[in-house]
């Protein structure tokens, strides 16, 4: 268990947090964080944490202002949006200055989350 491939998922919806943890726990190792400022100490506490999955709208700062935060520090890490709602100028800027590598939309399609992890490993 230990030499899975850690993700941090962080989303302010309980429920969200628990289906990826399910989903994507039979394959990585998943940390979650119920919002920015939590998500930022998971990365300063476990630098072997290679991908990033936050949703956008979340109490606090959101998810591209966490993604920014985060980048600061943590520039080696891979960073993914999932969010309900559709993209937005911002995200799409985010997306094309590599800011985020992919955009996924709730309900979200897991197949296509686990191939955007395998193919930015």
């Amino acid at each position: 268990m230990q030499n899975r491939n850690k993700v941090l998922c962080v989303d302010d919806e309980p429920i969200n947090l628990l289906i990826l943890k399910k989903i994507l726990g039979r394959k990585y190792e998943v940390i979650t964080a119920k919002h920015g400022e939590d998500g930022l100490l998971e990365l300063e506490k476990d630098p072997a944490i290679k991908w990033v999955i936050t949703d956008m709208n979340m109490p606090g700062m959101t998810g591209l202002d966490f993604i920014r935060e985060a980048q600061k520090q943590f520039s080696n890490k891979k960073y993914f949006m999932l969010s309900g709602y559709a993209i937005t100028e911002e995200i799409q800027e985010a997306l094309d200055t590599g800011l985020i590598y992919e955009y996924f939309q709730k309900p979200a399609d897991y197949k296509k989350i686990d191939q955007a992890l395998e193919e930015y490993s």
